[in-house]
């Protein structure tokens, strides 16, 4: 082969691109099968298996039984994943990245096109898409009231907490506003497990880099109080643990509620929410 075929060819190879299919049965670990990155391990007949399932199958080759004492690394598939470029796993989201493999996870990991998972994921619900499929989801199979302004009530029952509950959750709401939908979220739970609070906050459905765009308050009154908590509205992706963890939220202790609504016969807690655009 002349010179200038080899360099055609090193010149083709850098501008191939390997879409993930097909380098799945190649980098795909076998145990696991999450993608290798380096180190790569293999047996003595060329069998490959990542670190940590090499750890947890006791240095066992789990294609033919043999015994991996030696550590002997598969080099070519670890330049393999340094040198190859693959598409990203969301790319039918919108994302046409074309990343080095081994940096793939990463860039996954945080890629602003992934989709988001339904609000009530932690209810068990595994849907997940873009913001449109999930309102679709949300209003269609979740009944939830779609709100076309920024300014809205919302009244929910007061609700006693039993000490074996760990939340209860309120008819939440989606709201439409400055072309983008925020999800408002309301629950009775337990912070840290101390006592039995109200806790409300606003979802912003979309990417975490444009919620800062917006600020929203939560407005509680009644018997000649009032209480208002200003906040950020947190992205979608953002997981509720952590919300309520930092209490980045309205927090209501139990017996308020009750307070605030003695001059009425209705156990309901009335928030007014106001969502603008700074």
């Amino acid at each position: 082969m002349g010179t200038q075929e080899i360099n055609h060819c090193v010149s083709t190879s850098r501008r191939a691109f390997v879409s993930p299919k097909d380098m799945k049965e190649l980098l795909q670990c076998p145990v696991c099968y999450d993608f290798m990155n380096h180190p790569i391990y293999q047996c003595c007949n060329g069998h490959t298996i990542c670190l940590s399932c090499k750890l947890r199958m006791e240095n066992k080759c789990p294609s033919c039984k043999q015994q991996m004492d030696d550590d002997i690394r598969c080099l070519i598939l670890e330049k393999m994943a340094e040198l190859v470029k693959v598409g990203c796993e969301y790319e039918e989201y919108g994302c046409h990245e074309i990343i080095p493999y081994c940096k793939k996870r990463k860039h996954e990991d945080s890629c602003d096109f992934r989709p988001y998972n339904c609000p009530h994921s932690t209810l068990g619900c595994c849907v997940d898409g873009d913001i449109s499929t999930l309102v679709s989801h949300l209003t269609n199979d979740h009944m939830t009231k779609i709100i076309n302004n920024s300014n809205f009530q919302r009244r929910f029952p007061i609700a006693y907490l039993r000490h074996d509950q760990s939340c209860s959750t309120w008819m939440p709401c989606v709201s439409h506003c400055f072309g983008e939908y925020f999800y408002f979220h309301a629950e009775a739970t337990f912070i840290k497990d101390v006592a039995p609070v109200y806790m409300a906050f606003v979802y912003f459905m979309g990417k975490e880099m444009d919620a800062c765009k917006y600020r929203y308050s939560l407005e509680i009154e009644g018997n000649g109080r009032k209480f208002i908590f200003e906040g950020i509205p947190q992205s979608l992706r953002e997981n509720r643990k952590r919300i309520k963890d930092r209490g980045d939220a309205l927090i209501v202790m139990r017996s308020l509620p009750h307070f605030l609504e003695q001059e009425t016969r209705t156990r309901c807690l009335k928030i007014a929410v106001q969502i603008w655009k700074i």
